[in-house]
């Protein structure tokens, strides 16, 4: 599977998490290396990086400037779903690395 210049917009995520339907991914692929650019919402401003497995999941970092001022972490792991229209759904688990350490779970779909 192959990430490559796909758009995605949270669809769900739990109430510590800060993004939200604003929030917009833009996912770029070179061989398994992920990376992404994102804000809207809650984030000023974030980027991820991430190692994509044979079977589309990704194991990825995060960081990101939130509305408030604060520089937040975290990592993730995502797996993807296709929809009967083609496009992809990922279901995150994620963890903070920073703030309260707390945990979560998101699902994004490609726009």
């Amino acid at each position: 599977m192959n990430y490559n210049n796909k758009t995605f917009r949270p669809v769900s995520n739990t109430e510590n998490g800060e993004t939200s339907a604003e929030t917009i991914f833009h996912y770029q692929q070179n061989g398994n290396i992920l990376t992404c650019e994102y804000s809207g919402g809650k984030i000023v401003q974030g980027h991820l990086i991430g190692l994509v497995d044979e079977a589309g999941n990704i194991n990825m970092r995060y960081h990101q400037v939130n509305s408030l001022g604060e520089l937040m972490t975290g990592i993730c792991q995502s797996k993807p779903e296709i929809l009967e229209n083609g496009k992809i759904r990922l279901h995150e688990t994620w963890e903070w690395t920073s703030g309260d350490r707390s945990s979560g779970e998101s699902v994004i779909e490609e726009i």
